[in-house]
């Protein structure tokens, strides 16, 4: 029967997954007082490693061409996960996942001002419902009332992260003319590992057994995120792979209702339902 499903397909899902598996041991090993900045260095640890050996194996220079492209790739890269990670630890694994969700939005305004890339009217649409979709999710009170959704911060980092990802993506795309995909990956960890470890200073929390076991699954599970995502890709056009991604949104609330007692709202179902409706349409759309 899982046969029968088309390869890019099983790839996708098996990405959601594992960013969904990834993001509840963000959540759960947070539990343990591991800061923020830790969990980014841990998960640096293991992805320098195995995007080394990845490189070697296509036996090409770590270094690449255009370094300081690369550097930017990994800066932003690494300014986004500390985002992304802080809102999986303050807000639910749905509301974290389905803010992270914003970034084709994002992509489309930094892509028209720093590519020149058009906006379609399909990413027009998908900006309009994106915003109207977080207002949603804030639940924003009427009158005197104040806000009573989102925390402020955790909304802020979570649509910072999303933004990251979108600058992250926009210069991907640059580099893709000239440099392997392998190389593009371990400048993220080769530059992550580094700062996080310098602005974690003195706040390191040494880990017990449990903690050090999530920390190295948020590693692993990052990695199986990558690995099927990539290999998606590769097996079919970007739009209709990436289509499947959004089951992430589902797998994160199916994991936050089971592990954490997190019951989505009908504000973040609904502001939900817009943000991947636009993501989807700004996907699939071909005019």
């Amino acid at each position: 029967m899982i046969a029968s499903i088309p390869a890019a397909i099983r790839y996708m899902l098996l990405s959601a997954l594992g960013f969904s598996l990834m993001a509840a041991c963000v959540k759960a090993v947070g539990q343990y007082g591991i800061p923020v900045l830790e969990i980014v260095a841990a998960r640096a640890i293991v992805s320098l490693f195995l995007s080394y050996l990845d490189v070697k194996r296509k036996r090409i220079s770590v270094w690449g061409y255009n370094k300081p492209l690369l550097i930017a790739r990994g800066v932003t890269g690494a300014l986004a996960l500390v985002c992304v990670y802080y809102a999986v630890t303050t807000l639910t694994l749905a509301d974290a996942t389905v803010l992270q969700y914003t970034y084709p939005a994002f992509t489309a305004l930094l892509a028209l001002l720093f590519l020149g890339e058009r906006i379609k009217q399909a990413t027009m649409l998908c900006i309009l419902l994106s915003f109207i979709g977080v207002i949603v999710m804030m639940r924003p009170g009427f009158g005197d009332v104040a806000l009573i959704g989102i925390p402020a911060l955790s909304l802020t980092a979570a649509l910072a992260g999303a933004l990251g990802s979108a600058a992250a993506y926009v210069i991907v795309r640059k580099l893709s003319q000239t440099e392997d995909s392998s190389v593009i990956i371990f400048y993220f960890p080769l530059v992550a590992l580094p700062a996080s470890l310098l602005m974690l200073g003195s706040d390191f929390v040494m880990p017990g057994a449990e903690a050090l076991l999530l920390l190295l699954l948020v590693g692993i599970f990052t990695q199986v995120g990558q690995i099927g995502l990539t290999k998606a890709m590769a097996a079919e056009a970007a739009g209709k792979a990436s289509a499947y991604a959004y089951v992430q949104v589902i797998f994160s609330a199916l994991l936050g209702i089971l592990f954490f007692d997190e019951i989505p709202t009908v504000w973040t179902l609904i502001g939900g339902a817009l943000i991947l409706t636009g993501a989807l349409v700004n996907a699939l759309w071909k005019r």
